[in-house]
This record gives C-alpha cells, structure tokens and sequence, in this order.
C-alpha cells in the first residue's frame, strides 16, 4: 500500500467567471471531508476570491502558469510569489499546451519549477507525448528526456508532482489503455528513483486526459498511479465529485 497521499487536481484552464464560484462553493460541500488531497486550479483571476471560500475547507488551490522571475516588467505575466500571496499552493508547469503553443522548453519548465518552490509551491510538472511520437514508438523516450530536462534537482525535487498527460487523450475523449497508463507510470517511478533515488517514492504520479467518473476507478487502480490531473470534467461539481469519491475508494 502507498504511503502517498492520493490527490484529485482540476485545471480549469481558461474557463471560469464570478458566476462559477459557485461551482467550487457546491464542490466544498459535496467533499467536506475528502480522504484525498483535492485541488483547483482556477484562472487567475478567480484565485484571490476563491481562497476566500476554500478557507478552513479541506480544498487547495494553485495556479496554471508563473514566470521564472519574482517580479519585473514581464507585462501580463504572473510570479509564482503572487499566485502564493492570492492563497495558491500548487502551480502546473509544462503543460502540453503551453509547452505547443507557447513554445515552452525543458529548460525553462525546469526554471519555473525552481521559482515555484522559492516562493512555496508545489511545482505540478506535466509530461506527456503526441500521438505521433506514440505510433513511431518514442513515448518512454520522449517522457524520460521530458523528466530530465524539466525537473528540479537536489531537495526541490521532493516538493513536486509529476503529471503524465499523453497529448493525443487530451480533451478528446480517448484514453490510453490500462496497459498503455501503468507501463509510463511503472517507467516514470523507476527513471525518478533512478534520478532522486529513495526521494522518488514521495513524488506523486498523476494520470490526465479524459478523465470521467465512469473511467476514474479503473485508472486509480493501475499500480503507480496518485490521483489525477482532470481537465474539463472538474468545472462539473457531479463529476468532479464522482472522481473524488472514486479517488477515495482506492486502498
């Protein structure tokens, strides 16, 4: 049995008025004692007013996105010390989407995962390969060098989890096969305990793409798997909330 504490994270991307804080107020009260870690991540401009409302809950928030830098003329962009100051605790990095469509390298995810633990934040790394790379059959290939170039080293590397998200199952409704899940999840243990040795055993592996409640349970219970990085179900409170409870009924 894991000693990790299992977590359900929801991205919200960029989705989300002052309407939909009700939607967190709905999901508090569904959850008011989770046996998991819960966690939203809401767009920045709902941080703030969302701490508000999860505080002396059992929920945590965090951000999508910071800079590298604690401040400066970076015109739109925000610092992991200012998504720490509106009450987050968590930041994803090196999503699939930004590292596409922002261009965002190893390097620099690595950089932001180093900012985040500066300013107190658990860094959420994502990894994850296209379907392309999946056919010609580099997926380990592109997730390890993924790992290498984007994690932090030393102590930092305790305070972060990592996020398998195979693009292609993003927001299309198609999942990998169990088989296809626990063999990255068994690869990405054994090259982070090859890395950080003993270390590795606290960093919590979660699953993202497509996740539901209907198929929540059955990828739960693939061995090496922590919880999930869920996408557009957790803007559903029913949803979100049957992957909670499927979360919870992991041993």
């Amino acid at each position: 049995m894991s000693k990790r504490r299992k977590l359900a994270a929801g991205n919200w991307k960029m989705n989300g008025l002052s309407a939909e804080l009700s939607n967190l107020d709905e999901l508090i009260l569904s959850n008011p004692n989770p046996a998991c870690d819960v966690l939203i991540c809401p767009p920045a401009t709902l941080l703030e007013r969302m701490s508000r409302r999860t505080a002396g809950s059992a929920f945590a928030l965090g951000g999508q996105d910071c800079h590298v830098a604690v401040s400066g003329a970076y015109t739109g962009d925000v610092s992991a010390n200012m998504l720490a100051d509106a009450g987050a605790e968590y930041v994803i990095l090196g999503h699939s989407e930004r590292r596409a469509a922002y261009g965002e390298s190893d390097t620099l995810v690595q950089s932001k995962a180093v900012a985040a633990h500066a300013a107190g934040l658990v860094a959420i790394i994502c990894v994850g390969e296209t379907l392309e790379q999946r056919e010609r059959g580099e997926t380990l290939d592109v997730i390890g060098g993924q790992i290498e170039g984007s994690m932090p080293r030393g102590g930092d590397c305790v305070e972060v989890v990592v996020a398998y998200e195979p693009v292609w199952a993003i927001g299309t409704g198609r999942i990998p096969t169990l088989a296809q899940i626990a063999e990255v999840h068994d690869f990405l243990r054994a090259d982070l305990t090859g890395a950080f040795g003993s270390n590795a055993e606290e960093i919590r592996l979660l699953y993202g793409g497509s996740v539901k409640p209907s198929n929540a349970g059955e990828i739960f219970g693939v061995p090496n798997v922590d919880g999930a990085l869920v996408g557009g179900a957790s803007l559903n409170p029913s949803d979100f909330s049957g992957i909670v409870s499927a979360l919870e009924a992991v041993p």
